[in-house]
């Protein structure tokens, strides 16, 4: 049990191995984050939540919960110490409900909730669905107990609609919760820290022997470290054994990662102590951020480091100063035969950063800028760009600066060229998107971006993208939201957005069905955009573009929206593909009923509905094009002769009006 494997819920990625240095695990970012290749999300989720049940150590007072989970409608609660594995657990009592199939029921939502006010669609949750709620960022009384009137709304939907949901509660805040929280609340203990450890290095394949868990030191750490840091110690044995510079024997391995997690702290600040010039602290940061970069690239960073914070050089030659190899020597920098750089000490580099962004908080907006040039230096390669893109995200949000990363995003974007997205922008938004506490702040950013003023092609482009990789497969609602809003600009990335939100509600029957009432009840509330609304609309409803089988009442709604208003341009290819559809599988035949059924009658409307059918018979002489055109043309009187007998009664289209 672990909060390591704390993944946005729907699309936790596994932990992503980038060289010999420490292990970055990328939440909602798999190994081929930079390169997609359309993998069905719920797939991958489900993959993924498989990989952190075979981690899984459960706490006691978990059974308790999973039974109270298991009915319909179902709404638990959970209390427990913060690093206990709290949200871990949560997750794996929902991934547990499916446990018994083998494999999650097709349309089964497994989403996570905002834990805070957002301007989003209300939930609307299905049969069998599963939610997780995560309160336990929440240290404040007045956010807690609106976060508990939020709750009960949720709460009761869940309940009618026979879901379940999974809330994480804040500690420390049990004298703020409602009392009718009670009956639904478990309590779960910590987990034995050993367990989790074994289970980890068991899973990495590692050879140990139980006796070799018995280090004094060891058993310490597993009693008091939260399950994040234990997570990370196995991760660290791991990083030991594949870099091969730490023997060949586990015990060297685990004395290489307990030191790194317990005293490389203190060795970086008396290090940092002793090093007191801004050169030679300068180079120890760039070699931790650019660590495994190549030494040239490094020796460029640094320099533009000391640019940034305004550091005078000398004014003498380079070659009257000390070189760059003594430099490094001197700080415990080594330059592997490759030319690339890293430290002697395993998991030293995490340390010098974590250092300076904490005890340097004046130079955080120098570092960002350095970031946003030094990313792009020639020499480094995509791996190399990912590593510092993810390792400036891990120390800007450890220090609660999730703007600092939000602007290399927007400054990256804006200064792509061509159609393409830039990659340093994509995996620093995803990265921010995928990380447990500041997820909803990006996602909020998102939101707010979409709706404002202008975007460059750029941005919207990485946005766009984001909403499709990585929300579509953590949030798919909120994804289908934002994609609306960056779908209904102008311009070719809008036309991509629009491109992008057709394909995330082509993934799924009930996105589906939410993105025709959403573009059908923006069409009349929004006129600035009204047709842009109603293109994007008839483009969905077209046959290649409906879900198989077709979902006649969703189509009929559409259908009904479109063929009440002008332009009547749309019509033509909507009409004709399904025409096509008809023509090709008689069980489409359903089309043309429904179809002359969503014109109510209209005179207008159907004539302009024989045109069509007629255009599109005579384009190519075939029998069966011959007897579709006929049926709809028969149902087109059935319905002509209906309106005869009720002549002017029913609502008119503009296009009748005139």
């Amino acid at each position: 049990m672990t909060e390591q494997d704390r993944v946005t819920v729907n699309d936790p990625r596994g932990p992503v191995n980038n060289g010999l240095g420490p292990q970055y695990v990328f939440y909602g970012a798999g190994a081929d984050w930079m390169i997609r290749k359309g993998v069905e999300p719920r797939r991958v989720a489900r993959e993924d939540r498989v990989r952190l049940a075979d981690r899984f150590v459960p706490p006691v007072g978990y059974r308790v919960a999973a039974d109270r989970l298991a009915d319909p409608g179902s709404v638990v609660l959970l209390e427990a110490s913060p690093g206990s594995g709290r949200r871990a657990a949560a997750i794996m009592l929902l991934h547990g409900l499916g446990a018994d199939e083998g494999a999650d029921e097709e349309g089964i939502r497994f989403e996570e909730l905002p834990a805070t006010d957002q301007d989003e669609d209300p939930l609307v949750p299905g049969k069998g669905d599963r939610f997780l709620l995560d309160l336990s960022g929440i240290a404040d009384e007045d956010a807690y107990a609106k976060a508990q009137d939020r709750l009960a709304v949720r709460r009761a939907l869940v309940q009618e609609a026979g879901a379940h949901l999974v809330v994480v509660l804040p500690s420390g805040m049990e004298h703020a919760r409602a009392p009718h929280l009670e009956p639904h609340t478990v309590t779960l203990g910590r987990p034995r820290g050993i367990a989790v450890v074994t289970r980890y290095l068991r899973m990495d394949r590692m050879p140990f022997r139980p006796a070799d868990l018995g280090n004094t030191d060891l058993q310490r750490l597993c009693d008091r470290s939260p399950m994040r840091e234990l997570a990370r110690l196995a991760g660290l044995v791991r990083t030991a054994r594949d870099s091969g510079r730490f023997g060949a024997d586990f015990a060297g391995w685990l004395d290489q990662a307990m030191h790194a997690v317990t005293d490389r702290a203190g060795e970086v600040g008396r290090q940092v102590a002793t090093v007191r010039t801004a050169p030679e602290r300068a180079l120890l940061l760039a070699t931790a951020v650019f660590e495994e970069a190549d030494a040239d690239t490094v020796y460029d960073a640094w320099h533009g480091l000391m640019r940034t914070v305004r550091h005078e050089e000398e004014p003498t030659t380079e070659l009257a100063q000390t070189d760059f190899g003594e430099r490094l020597a001197a700080l415990g920098i080594e330059r592997d035969p490759d030319g690339r750089l890293r430290f002697g000490r395993l998991a030293y580099a995490d340390a010098v950063r974590t250092y300076f962004w904490a005890n340097f908080p004046g130079t955080r907006e120098h570092l960002r800028d350095w970031i946003g040039r030094a990313a792009g230096l020639r020499g480094l390669t995509a791996d190399d760009r990912v590593n510092v893109v993810v390792r400036f995200g891990e120390r800007s949000l450890a220090v609660g600066r999730p703007d600092h990363l939000f602007d290399l995003v927007v400054r990256w974007a804006d200064r792509a060229t061509g159609a393409s997205c830039d990659p340093r922008a994509v995996a620093a938004l995803e990265f921010g998107l995928s990380h447990e506490r500041f997820g909803g702040w990006f996602r909020r950013r998102i939101y707010e971006c979409a709706r404002s003023g202008p975007l460059s092609d750029g941005l919207a482009r990485v946005l766009t993208n984001a909403c499709l990789q990585s929300l579509g497969a953590t949030h798919p609602d909120q994804a289908m939201v934002r994609l609306h809003y960056l779908a209904a600009r102008k311009g070719e990335a809008a036309r991509e957005a629009r491109e992008a939100l057709l394909d995330l509600a082509g993934r799924d029957r009930r996105l589906y069905r939410l993105l025709i009432d959403r573009l059908r009840d923006r069409t009349p509330r929004d006129p600035r955009r009204a047709e842009t609304h109603l293109r994007l609309l008839a483009e969905l409803l077209r046959s290649d573009r409906a879900p198989d089988p077709p979902p006649w009442p969703d189509l009929f709604l559409g259908w009904e929206t479109v063929f009440s208003q002008p332009p009547t341009e749309l019509w033509n290819p909507l009409v004709s593909g399904w025409l096509n559809a008809a023509a090709g599988d008689r069980a489409q035949e359903m089309a043309l009923d429904v179809m002359v059924g969503a014109t109510h009658g209209r005179t207008a409307a159907l004539h302009r509905l024989y045109a069509i059918a007629c255009t599109w018979a005579g384009s190519a002489h075939h029998p069966s094009r011959a007897a579709v055109a006929a049926r709809f043309w028969q149902q087109i009187d059935h319905a002509q002769y209906a309106r005869t007998e009720r002549a002017g009664a029913g609502p008119r289209t503009t296009e009748e009006a005139r």
